[in-house]
């Protein structure tokens, strides 16, 4: 099919297409033991926030120990991006079937492409490093453009670095981030149910959910054909 007129399937990349959230809250930690206070966050059950960013953890941690301070969380955050920069894929793991079901999309005539709240450069270093960048034909990070998800640009030009085309796109992600990203660019919407929400994400009444990823190609094909 025609280069400009490829159906596009673009994903989120936290929680989407990867567990990083042992990797961002060990990040978070980090600040927290360097400022003498241990580690305030878990890996598990603080997992949700780790989706949400690293000033969101930053703010939590603090919370707990009731010194909530704007300047500290700032003071914090570059703090907080070098440790993550430093391991950033220590723990984090693709989702099973992954790969395969994006090589399948591929396959099938779509293009494909990555738009994340995650800084361009962690995000290029760490698709990099599993192995999955040159399955996708543009990624877009939050520092990418002036604004970030859920506003549409960062959206639509992710879909037209990838040589797609918006009318026949959709978005797979994790969070009602993504769930209002479709509703801003006016297109479906596929939230994973093995994320950081889990089955919760059916909350937000996406176009469809997935389960597994061997389900995504026939889910897209139903949606945007």
């Amino acid at each position: 099919m025609p280069l400009q007129t490829k159906p596009t399937v673009v994903f989120d990349l936290d929680g989407t297409l990867a567990d990083t959230s042992a990797d961002l809250i060990a990040a978070a930690n980090a600040c927290f033991r360097g400022l003498g206070h241990g580690d305030l966050l878990d890996p598990v059950a603080d997992a949700l926030t780790a989706f949400h960013g690293g000033r969101a953890m930053l703010k939590l941690g603090f919370a707990r120990l009731g010194q909530l301070d704007e300047a500290m969380i700032a003071a914090q955050y570059p703090v907080l991006l070098k440790a993550y920069a430093d391991g950033i894929d220590t723990h984090t793991r693709l989702y099973p079937g992954a790969t395969d079901a994006v090589e399948a999309l591929r396959s099938a005539g779509y293009a494909t492409a990555i738009c994340t709240n995650k800084p361009e450069g962690l995000a290029e270093t760490l698709v990099t490093r599993l192995g999955i960048r040159g399955l996708f034909g543009s990624l877009i990070g939050a520092d990418t453009l002036p604004t970030r998800k859920p506003d549409p640009a960062p959206y639509l030009a992710a879909v037209e670095q990838a040589g797609g085309i918006v009318s026949r796109s959709l978005i797979v992600g994790d969070t009602e981030t993504d769930r209002l990203t479709a509703r801003a660019v006016g297109v479906p919407c596929i939230l994973v149910g093995f994320g950081p929400e889990g089955p919760g994400v059916a909350r937000l009444n996406p176009e469809a959910l997935l389960d597994h990823y061997a389900d995504l190609p026939g889910l897209v094909a139903r949606l945007i054909g």
